[in-house]
């Protein structure tokens, strides 16, 4: 067994509970964004940038706390940092024209999605469930990339759209929260 993806699994498993939150809030993002399609673009960009700031600092908290057991903690830290730093920037500059929020999304979407691509192939042979999180991560790059690729859709469709990445990711992490949880008693008893 790789000691290097034992680590990655034992803090992600000691922390599944982050997984969870960070799986339920983005399903609440996705909700509130689906039931009040009428929002306005700037409270559009004060959800957003809330929503990432607080999973930015989620994904860090998970990295700083597993980071003595873990010599490749950087790759959750940077997957955290992207987010502080997206949410940082959507909420220092809530005046953002709809195609640069769109942009904005979009890489933040395709750069936390390849980074959980990477976590997921580093654990493939430490834990069970692991394509959970490469399909969250290949959510995440197709969104950001049909983003990218069709900016001057309607206000209406990307809210749409936005909603639905939110909720599919928000279940995706919740059943991988539950499969952290599962092989960390493995881990445990090995």
């Amino acid at each position: 067994m790789n000691t290097v993806e034992k680590h990655l699994a034992a803090i992600l498993s000691h922390h599944w509970w982050v997984l969870l939150l960070r799986g339920l809030i983005a399903i609440l993002f996705g909700v509130v964004v689906w039931f009040q399609p009428g929002i306005s673009l700037v409270a559009l960009v004060m959800v957003f940038g809330a929503y990432t700031l607080v999973d930015g600092v989620l994904g860090i908290w998970t990295a700083v706390a597993g980071r003595k057991e873990h010599e490749h903690w950087w790759v959750l830290l940077l997957w955290g940092l992207v987010g502080v730093g997206v949410g940082i920037l959507t909420l220092v500059v809530p005046g953002v024209t709809a195609l640069a929020l769109l942009f904005y999304i979009a890489i933040w979407a395709v750069a936390t999605g390849v980074l959980q691509i990477v976590t997921a192939i580093r654990l493939r042979k430490e834990i069970t469930g692991e394509w959970l999180l490469v399909l969250g991560g290949l959510v995440s790059v197709v969104f950001g990339v049909l983003l990218m690729a069709q900016p001057a859709a309607g206000a209406l469709a990307v809210l749409w759209l936005i909603g639905l990445y939110a909720v599919l990711f928000g279940i995706l992490f919740v059943v991988l929260a539950f499969k952290a949880r599962s092989f960390g008693k493995q881990l445990a008893g090995a």
